[in-house]
């Protein structure tokens, strides 16, 4: 049974910091990209970052470039999101998700951890 199970998210101050962590479980990870989607109420869902597991390169939308960090851990299975100087647009839903290989849609959703900002 495949499961990403997410946690981490909270309540947080403008410029404090948050750790978002993402457990997988149920299938070979090998090849396997990871990422993190948010959706904010009214908005859109956005990619947010992504890391291949295989050879650790990673991707950024704009907006959390050089605030956030992706990361991944093979032993224990699990993809962190470290946030920092958290503003309140990054106010969402946060979804942990995975896909096999580099391109495509993700085969796997998590469920979601909710991230406030407070200004």
């Amino acid at each position: 049974d495949v499961q990403l199970q997410a946690s981490g998210g909270g309540l947080v101050q403008a410029g404090g910091s948050l750790r978002l962590s993402c457990k997988a479980s149920g299938f070979s990870f090998d090849d396997y990209v990871f990422g993190w989607f948010r959706q904010a109420p009214g908005k859109e869902r956005e990619g947010v970052s992504c890391i291949s597991r295989s050879d650790g390169w990673t991707e950024y939308e704009g907006s959390v470039e050089g605030r956030f960090t992706i990361s991944v851990d093979n032993a224990k299975n699990t993809v962190y999101l470290e946030m920092n100087n958290l503003k309140a647009e990054d106010t969402a839903g946060y979804n942990c998700v995975a896909r096999r290989g580099t391109s495509g849609p993700y085969d796997y959703w998590g469920q979601g951890t909710q991230v406030t900002v407070s200004s």
